[in-house]
């Protein structure tokens, strides 16, 4: 299983903040955008990644994040010249995806809660053992909005609409899919609707119509943020300072999630730090390495 993460737009319901920069590298209280959906890719096992932004922005993401080797990653980027929707992914990153199956997140969606890792885990799972594909819901008061998932009492989808007028339920298919590896393929067939664009929607009935798509709803234990206007933007800095203040613990610090999940080792990490500056940040990861000291001779 591979990640993508689509890191483009021109950001426009967020200007002029994203005028010069990419919105996925305005900060979210204390880390970049960026930072949130990658970690989220790396709870899920997921360390060989494909970067997807525009001309303008894709060398700040390569100056933000290099090769990920220090993050016991690979993380490759690719150039998206003009939006062409969220399904124009996969045919861009046909390269990289080769054989594989490939997990999908958008780079200004926040995930974080108990039992998000087990559940990315376990669903990347089932796609690779029953030849599934995924998506995910959470509640919403606002559906129109969004893309809205329609299921039975038992969680079999019975359709997916793309901005309903009339919804036919509160559940908004968030910016997460994970899918077989003939995406590929079925991207490349999708025809643009009405604003130019190949939906992501559009895979998604296709694999509904061959019953290969299944769904899992976020539960009350994780939060689902999407950054895309300024209001939504300021909520998500809210939720992460005061929850960051109130714990003492980081959500979406990849250098700890790395370590933790050991795809660095105790040196690796702490050859990291001798060059950062003495801020909350890297404090908080100096402290995470005294705090486990006794790894220091263990190799990952």
């Amino acid at each position: 299983m591979v990640g993508i993460i689509l890191a483009g737009g021109a950001g426009t319901r967020l200007y002029p903040a994203t005028f010069s920069v990419s919105k996925q590298l305005l900060p979210v209280y204390d880390k970049p955008l960026i930072y949130y959906p990658l970690s989220t890719l790396m709870l899920a096992g997921i360390r060989e990644i494909l970067i997807i932004s525009t001309p303008s922005s894709i060398d700040q993401f390569k100056t933000l994040l290099h090769n990920g080797d220090h993050l016991g990653l690979k993380i490759e980027y690719m150039v998206q010249v003009k939006p062409k929707g969220l399904a124009d992914a996969f045919i861009l990153g046909e390269k990289f995806i080769k054989d594989r199956n490939v997990t999908l997140i958008l780079g200004d969606n926040l995930f974080f809660g108990n039992g998000l890792k087990n559940l990315l885990k376990k669903t990347i799972s089932k796609c690779n053992t029953n030849n599934t594909n995924h998506i995910f819901a959470s509640y919403v008061r606002d559906p129109e909005r969004f893309g809205v998932v329609d299921f039975s009492d038992d969680f079999k989808i019975n359709s997916i609409e793309e901005k309903p007028k009339n919804p036919k339920s509160n559940y908004a298919v968030v910016g997460l899919y994970v899918y077989i590896n003939n995406v590929v393929e079925i991207a490349k067939k999708i025809k643009p609707s009405a604003r130019g664009e190949i939906e992501i929607t559009s895979i998604n009935n296709h694999f509904l119509n061959e019953n290969k798509l299944e769904l899992s709803i976020l539960n009350r234990g994780i939060a689902w943020l999407d950054t895309g206007n300024a209001k939504a933007l300021m909520n998500a800095t809210s939720f992460v300072g005061n929850y960051q203040i109130r714990t003492n613990l980081m959500i979406s610090n990849i250098e700890e999630i790395a370590f933790l999940e050991k795809y660095i080792s105790y040196k690796q990490l702490e050859n990291f730090l001798k060059d950062k500056p003495k801020n909350d940040y890297y404090e908080y990861l100096r402290n995470l390495l005294i705090g486990n000291r006794w790894l220091k001779k263990n190799t990952f």
